[in-house]
């Protein structure tokens, strides 16, 4: 009888807690070890659509470019924030292996873009490149960072290299790599140059994604009845429908769920 009576405690507190915060969204299931917050998608049938990354046959998460795809070495769902590992130099030389795709170029039509957080070090750069507003004098954190680095000793005999920090809108999508410019690139997320090169973090390049919208639904049945309405998008050109939060739930865009304001 206490059996009983405990289940049915839990189940009514499962009930409840429900009734408060449910989600609208199908979470993904973890890649490996990692958890995949929404609204990013590793499948057809959980996430966001308009957010798919990559679960791999080894439990590696992967985001995809234009035109190669880099893995995913971290992910912060409060901030909406990942950081990707940049393309590795092909052995003994100072080209990165994505030159061949003119480096990350991102799909501007998609949510997600570089953030403004990265410090580029772009190595064995034409001359073309002293005409740019980059930082490539003697001065520029990049010499710092070839000289302590044996892992990109070829690069020391490059003409140039320089340094730059990410947040303008001309690269807000891209990391351009090509031989008009330079073979190579490193990048560092809130790099403080300050500090000695064996202290620096390990590279990587933050990407952010785009608050995302209500859950698109194509009837009632695509909603939780309990918190939110299948209802027609004013603001979409097409006619898109979304699941709508109900009387005093709000959209929480970090959980995916229509859930009772904080304020």
């Amino acid at each position: 009888m206490k059996t009983t009576s405990f289940l049915l405690a839990t189940t009514t507190l499962l009930l409840l807690t429900c009734t408060t915060h449910v989600f609208s969204a199908t979470p993904c299931p973890p890649c490996g070890n990692t958890t995949v917050p929404f609204p990013l998608s590793t499948t057809p049938t959980c996430g966001d659509q308009s957010y798919k990354i990559n679960c791999t046959s080894t439990g590696t998460l992967v985001f995809d470019t234009v035109n190669n795809s880099y893995p995913i070495q971290s992910i912060n769902p409060q901030t909406q924030r990942f950081v990707i590992q940049p393309a590795p130099l092909i052995p003994n030389t100072c080209t990165t292996t994505d030159k061949i795709h003119e480096g990350i170029i991102l799909n501007n039509t998609l949510p997600f873009n570089i953030t403004s957080s990265n410090t580029i070090m772009y190595l064995n750069c034409t001359r073309d490149l002293l005409r740019s507003p980059l930082n490539c004098s003697a001065a520029s954190a990049c010499h710092a960072y070839i000289n302590a680095t044996a892992s990109i000793s070829a690069c020391q005999t490059g003409p140039l290299c320089c340094t730059y920090r990410t947040g303008g809108s001309s690269n807000s999508y891209q990391i351009r790599v090509r031989s008009s410019g330079c073979s190579a690139y490193s990048s560092f997320v809130n790099l403080d140059s300050g500090l000695a090169v064996n202290r620096w973090s390990r590279p990587g390049l933050e990407i952010q994604w785009m608050s995302p919208r209500e859950t698109v639904c194509t009837s009632q049945n695509d909603c939780d009845t309990a918190t939110s309405t299948c209802g027609v998008d004013s603001s979409s050109p097409n006619g898109i429908k979304r699941c709508f939060c109900k009387g005093d739930l709000v959209w929480d865009p970090i959980q995916g769920v229509c859930a009772k304001s904080e304020l």
